[in-house]
């Protein structure tokens, strides 16, 4: 990075943007209530080691009351008039959002403002984000890298000796790697201080304690040997979000909660005791702990309410060219055994997996798939589902193989911002681009119908008897998947207007 001079003053401000989502998709209504635990763990470091700064966090899908440009989107012009920032940061782990972090790493640059990125996304690209306005990439976690870049510019110290940053200096990419992904000392973090947040309301609250997977599916970015805090830790996180938060409602963003299982039966139990099934927690788990009898039963004593499942798909085809490590054959049972313990299920699911080449050219044609999947979501009765197109996300398995077989299309044709799962990306092998595109979206329109409405209302009419029979609990969770059902239907109609809009199709046929 060519050294230049910034404006720090005696208290120097650093703003850290989660950037909003520039289409609309299947995580838009749980963003505008949750946020980014990354960018406020960030946050928190800085406000917590480097007394001289000032930190908050701007989140841009869970955005209200402060300034709004014409777009509908914060109006970073009037914030920075507000609030001047001598450096901002930029959460850049989603795809899909890439393009709106140029966009306003653009306007603060142009206004002397350092910018800086981090995640996933800049991790595996960090020189075409570096080209465009981003000044430094952050790899790996941001927490420490952060103290250390926010502390060498105050003291107008080179960067070269800090490890986990990649920039340009001379018009050369200079990368300094970092000693690791994820840091074998998450004990010593600091409780996330959602107090950051400017211009935010929270209904659920995200906390963790694991990082990284030892799984190797194809179509994920996440690498990295897992690490984890103590069960303590992350109870005394919740303990302290109740009392100066009032959380009542937690998502615990580990992708795979199982990964410590002595450590999060232990963490349940925990909560258990000192605050019985009081708080909701929202879990994502992989089907198999249906199995794990002790670790179901702690997450049902502690209030574990709703459990996000990646089932990805129901054919063993599919499943095994995605590298899930189980197939179809148990799915069913181990989904009833959930629903047995109480859980309501939301099931995720990827439609139209590219297998053909990698299966010794075994194809199942589009009506087998919508057929199975149909067939499959009635028979595990889930309450909730998304179903979403293959992204191929940089770093992924799935990205180097579809490059390989030169089925991607140009990002000039489809950019980053379609790849949220809502749009085909690539040029599938075993069915048409109208298959890929819209048959995910039948099945969504499918599932989220318009009777969902009636089905509110014949719930609202039950509750009485329920509340006789003393299932009150029972009332409520299929309540609560009625009121999400109608959501999703509402959801389905005003991203398939949206979509119609673009005539999305025609534009991606042109170079194929």
């Amino acid at each position: 990075m060519e050294k230049r001079a910034i404006t720090m003053g005696f208290s120097p401000l650093f703003r850290i943007v989660v950037p909003a989502f520039t289409e609309i998709n299947v995580f838009s209504y749980v963003a505008s209530r949750i946020t980014a635990l990354g960018a406020v763990m960030v946050a928190t470091m800085v406000k917590a080691y480097l007394p001289n700064w000032r930190v908050e966090v701007i989140d841009e899908n869970n955005y209200h009351g402060g300034p709004v440009g014409s777009d509908g989107l914060p109006d970073h012009e009037v914030l920075q008039r507000e609030s001047p920032a001598s450096v901002v940061g930029f959460s850049a782990s989603l795809t899909s959002t890439i393009e709106r972090v140029w966009k306003l790493t653009e306007f603060y640059r142009s206004n002397g403002i350092l910018t800086i990125a981090g995640g996933w996304h800049v991790h595996y690209l960090p020189e075409e984000s570096l080209r465009r306005d981003v000044e430094i990439v952050v790899h790996g976690e941001g927490e420490k890298v952060i103290l250390r870049v926010l502390a060498a510019l105050e003291s107008e110290k080179e960067l070269s000796l800090i490890s986990g940053i990649s920039y340009i200096k001379n018009n050369q990419i200079v990368y300094n790697p970092p000693e690791r992904l994820f840091s074998e000392d998450l004990e010593k973090l600091p409780f996330p201080d959602f107090g950051v947040l400017r211009y935010a309301r929270l209904e659920y609250f995200p906390i963790g304690r694991i990082r990284g997977c030892s799984k190797n599916c194809e179509f994920c970015s996440v690498r990295g040997r897992p690490f984890w805090s103590s069960a303590r830790h992350l109870f005394e996180t919740v303990e302290y979000l109740v009392q100066n938060f009032g959380a009542r409602k937690f998502f615990i963003v580990d992708d795979r909660l199982e990964e410590d299982r002595q450590g999060t039966i232990r963490f349940f139990r925990l909560i258990a005791e000192n605050f019985g099934n009081l708080l909701d927690f929202t879990v994502q788990v992989r089907l198999e702990v249906a199995k794990d009898t002790e670790l179901i039963s702690a997450m049902k004593a502690a209030g574990v309410r709703v459990v996000c499942i990646g089932y990805e798909s129901c054919t063993d085809e599919e499943l095994t060219a995605m590298r899930k490590g189980y197939l179809s054959k148990d799915m069913i049972e181990w989904s009833k055994i959930l629903h047995g313990a109480g859980f309501s299920i939301h099931g995720m699911f990827i439609f139209g997996y590219p297998i053909q080449k990698i299966l010794n050219n075994c194809a199942i044609n589009t009506r087998e798939r919508v057929r199975r999947l149909k067939k499959f979501i009635t028979d595990c009765k889930l309450e909730t589902i998304q179903i979403l197109r293959p992204v191929p996300l940089p770093g992924t398995g799935l990205r180097s193989r579809l490059e390989k077989e030169g089925r991607l299309f140009s990002l000039e044709v489809v950019p980053w911002s379609k790849y949220d799962g809502s749009y085909v990306c690539f040029k599938p092998d075993d069915m048409t681009l109208e298959d890929l595109q819209e048959y995910p979206t039948r099945l969504m329109r499918w599932f989220y119908s318009p009777m969902s409405f009636l089905g509110l209302i014949g719930k609202l009419a039950q509750y009485p008897f329920y509340k006789i029979m003393g299932m009150q609990e029972r009332w409520y969770r299929q309540w609560r998947s009625k009121i999400a059902r109608y959501g999703g239907y509402r959801f389905t109609k005003q991203w398939y207007r949206h979509y119609l809009s673009q005539r999305y199709l025609e534009k991606i046929r042109k170079p194929s």
